[in-house]
């Protein structure tokens, strides 16, 4: 029997999450992942590199908890959302038995990650306004354990209706976790759900540092969630999540000084949020430039693919979406410096069309 034959089927048959770092690429002006554009410096301080350490590190437990307006008892902290999204089917979820419900096109690590498990996945498509389609949902809950629902969505950039989040808690509970999705909340703080814990206990919200944090290279994400929900991803967390390191930065980032800093951060992307999306609005292959609460900007071209190609030869490496349900012919472009901003609206104006 081969080594390929001795693999469970189901991960014979899996096609991995394609990352910005697996696609590569040779580029100077990366825009393809979502990060924040410049490295924020950090020391450490901790040097018990010796030790163990704690499986959730208080310092970064209370600091996330108060910034986040819950209590420390809702937060589990992780290596990474991605990792918040495991820990939930595996909590959850009976291999060959129950179902996760997603709706694309939205971020891919939530098929991944079903599929890894054996765990089933329903898709029910967003409506043509990028919204959820309720009635598709409700149609398709049956065996259903937990709905993911990123808000705003990767890659489209919008956030979802809050009505329709509170009829889907709704009609989910006492038979499905919703998870709520905010690993770009930090850019549109007073569209967050984590204020609705206390309403529904089977809610669920993933954060990050990722993004507005600019620590995508920590591996540093956050569930919140009832205290039930988190007693019971305890069970199946590994031992020891953080290392030292990470927990030590994550902890000072949170703090007072830390979050005054990232609100700066965002400010900055804001501004060139607005700046990109008026240039893009006037280059001749741009067809539709769509509305963002994020880092990230989602334009629909004139012969994508060629733009796409274009522009990663120039070392300009933007994220393709053509594969992505309704999305043919759209790139997503994170927002980075003026510079890199600048070099993309000058290749796209040298275009041909």
């Amino acid at each position: 029997m081969s080594i390929e034959e001795l693999a469970r089927a189901n991960v014979r048959a899996l096609t991995p999450y394609q990352s910005a770092r697996r696609l590569g690429g040779n580029g100077d002006v990366w825009l393809n992942a979502n990060e924040f554009p410049t490295a924020v410096p950090f020391g450490l301080t901790q040097q018990t590199l010796n030790r163990y350490p704690e499986c959730q590190p208080k310092a970064v437990i209370d600091n996330y908890a108060a910034y986040a307006g819950v209590k420390p008892e809702q937060v589990l902290v992780s290596r990474g959302a991605d990792e918040g999204i495991e820990l939930l089917i595996r909590a959850f979820c009976e291999p060959g038995q129950d179902a996760v419900l997603y709706c694309p096109p939205t971020y891919g690590m939530y098929t991944v990650s079903a599929e890894t498990f054996g765990v089933e996945l329903r898709k029910v498509p967003v409506r043509d306004d990028w919204q959820l389609d309720l009635q598709g949902i409700a149609d398709n809950l049956d065996g259903v354990k937990v709905v993911f629902v990123c808000s705003p969505n990767n890659p489209t950039g919008q956030l979802i209706n809050p009505q329709d989040l509170r009829a889907l808690l709704e009609m989910t509970q006492g038979k499905a976790l919703v998870v709520a999705d905010e690993a770009y909340i930090e850019f549109c703080p007073q569209a967050s759900l984590a204020g609705w814990l206390t309403d529904y206990p089977h809610l669920v919200v993933l954060r990050t540092l990722s993004k507005a944090f600019a620590l995508a290279g920590l591996r540093c994400g956050f569930t919140l969630a009832n205290k039930e929900v988190i007693d019971l991803l305890m069970k199946v967390i590994a031992p020891y999540p953080l290392s030292t390191p990470v927990a030590d930065i994550a902890a000072q980032a949170l703090s007072p000084q830390g979050i005054t800093a990232m609100r700066e951060r965002v400010a900055q992307i804001l501004d060139e949020r607005q700046y990109l999306v008026s240039q893009l609005r006037n280059i001749a292959c741009v067809e539709q430039v769509f509305d963002s609460e994020t880092n990230y900007i989602l334009a629909r071209f004139t012969a994508s693919s060629a733009v796409f190609k274009s522009l990663w030869d120039q070392g300009i490496i933007l994220r393709d979406q053509n594969k992505q349900p309704s999305l043919s012919g759209c790139l997503r472009i994170t927002v980075g410096t003026r510079e890199e901003s600048q070099r993309v609206i000058d290749a796209l104006n040298a275009e041909k069309v």
